[in-house]
């Protein structure tokens, strides 16, 4: 992925209004990101425990989607493996995730929900640069450029149930 500004990010997002999107806290790091490993730039927002943030290439331009996940895990099914990057995590590694949905039918309330780690870190787990918590993972038979297609497969298929 390339490198992007605060106003790259800003103006990418798809299920929020601009104002929305003005007043979310983007990454002050963005100079020191490793960008030539990431398929997404994702993070979780200081301010609003609650909320995280994601930013992909797609069809040639950005989109940005703003997740939810339950602030308290108690009491929510935790899954342990990644919908993306199947990495598999203790705990509370994984969170579901939900992104309202483009459009009128975001504005109606619709949305759609995927299991993701909890940190957004898929694309460094993918290529070995970070580890899980527990240390393991499975052995793959697939290079890792047919992960991180595999990654970028899973993401593209989620962000396309936020058009519809």
């Amino acid at each position: 992925m390339r490198s992007l500004t605060e106003q790259d990010i800003r103006n990418s997002f798809i299920n929020c209004s601009k104002g929305e999107a003005k007043r979310l806290a983007v990454p002050r790091d963005l100079d020191e990101r490793p960008w030539g490993d990431l398929d997404f730039l994702g993070w979780r927002d200081p301010g609003a425990p609650d909320r995280s943030c994601l930013v992909t290439e797609r069809d040639g331009r950005l989109a940005g989607v703003t997740l939810r996940f339950p602030s308290s895990q108690r009491g929510f099914l935790h899954r342990s493996m990644c919908s993306l990057c199947l990495t598999t995590h203790p705990g509370g590694g994984v969170s579901l995730m939900t992104a309202r949905k483009a459009g009128a039918a975001g504005r109606e309330g619709n949305s759609v929900g995927l299991y993701m780690c909890t940190d957004l870190a898929c694309s460094l787990y993918v290529r070995g640069k970070k580890v899980p918590e527990s240390g393991a993972s499975f052995e793959e038979s697939l290079t890792l450029e047919e992960q991180i297609a595999r990654t970028a497969g899973n993401l593209s298929a989620f962000l396309d149930k936020l058009y519809v």
